[in-house]
């Protein structure tokens, strides 16, 4: 995994590259809270387990944007959400 900073027109985005696991969530949170992102890329992000898709549907219940993500990752983030919203 490799993290890049992005910034564009006011807007600070967190770019991730490679396989995010879940060993990775503690230094991206540290990247988010500590920088005041607004938004995650994860345009280049090829693989995400359960726990990141997890850790990426509260950072957007938080008010942080994913944006340009895979169609499955998309899906599955909506799926946990909604998991957690029916309690299952």
């Amino acid at each position: 995994m490799r993290i890049e900073t992005d910034s564009e027109r006011g807007k600070i985005t967190l770019r991730l590259i490679g396989r995010l696991k879940a060993e990775h969530i503690g230094e991206l949170t540290k990247q988010i809270e500590g920088g005041g992102r607004e938004r995650v890329c994860l345009k280049e992000v090829t693989l995400v387990d359960v726990d990141v898709v997890r850790f990426l549907a509260a950072c957007e219940e938080s008010g942080v944007a994913i944006v340009n993500c895979s169609a499955y990752i998309r899906e599955w983030i909506d799926r946990e959400r909604q998991g957690r919203r029916h309690g299952w």
